[in-house]
């Protein structure tokens, strides 16, 4: 194994164990719409959300800040937008200088109040309903649940073919980064891991910001795929 070869394996475990929860999630999230024969109410989704995710928001240090289910337009029953996504210990947003705890992320879901907002024209959202596929956003500055530079893992949940809905994790950049770091510098060149829009969620080059766009046209670099994470390790060979 080289140190290419084991920064690869640490994005692939680091992402894939937490895709891990979230397609246990999913699972569950499916198998309560089966029992409703596709019926389900807001509150039903709300009670299983909150026992899947909340038990791993609230240990100490946890990489998952935020997480939850949000809802296909118009899928519940009883409500036409609804997002059942709870916030970890760690997740600051909106507490101002109270000590943060395990809460529900309070939205606006009524589509005729001048703050709400569309979810479904998010990447989160899109890309997911587009392809059915899992899928990595960011880094972005999340206004919604963070308000700090973040990476959300979405996957889409099923019923009958149709979309009813993502789940999903927020994350730190900053603590992917202190976990990812070591292992891109231990490669001992200018090494950046990019989104698959070739944006830089991690660099050895001080010069490529969180959140950047690499664009590797005149760039001497080897590009090597990190796994089915839709990351990518750039590697420069100047």
């Amino acid at each position: 194994m080289t140190a290419i070869d084991d920064c690869v394996t640490a994005v692939k475990e680091t992402f894939g164990a937490i895709f891990a929860h979230i397609d246990d999630w999913r699972t569950r999230i499916e198998a309560l719409v089966v029992t409703g024969n596709g019926r389900v109410t807001a509150g039903e989704v709300d009670s299983l959300a909150e026992s899947l995710v909340v038990a791993g928001l609230e240990i100490p240090g946890a990489i998952v800040i935020g997480a939850g289910f949000v809802a296909a337009p118009k899928f519940l029953t009883d409500s036409d937008w609804h997002l059942a996504w709870w916030l970890g210990k760690s997740n600051t947003f909106g507490v101002g200088a109270a000590e943060p705890g395990i809460r529900r992320l309070e939205t606006i879901e009524d589509e005729s109040d001048e703050s709400f907002r569309d979810y479904t024209n998010l990447e989160w959202w899109r890309v997911p309903a587009r392809t059915g596929a899992p899928h990595i956003t960011g880094p972005y500055v999340d206004y919604l649940c963070t308000d700090d530079y973040t990476l959300t893992l979405t996957t889409p949940a099923v019923h009958n073919g149709a979309m009813v809905g993502v789940v999903g994790a927020d994350l730190y950049v900053t603590d992917i980064e202190r976990m990812l770091l070591p292992w891109v510098r231990a490669i001992g060149q200018k090494a950046t891991i990019v989104n698959s829009a070739g944006r830089v969620v991690v660099s050895t080059d001080p010069h490529r910001a969180t959140g950047s766009l690499l664009r590797l046209d005149g760039i001497d670099a080897e590009t090597v795929e990190c796994g089915d994470t839709g990351l990518s390790l750039v590697l420069d060979k100047s």
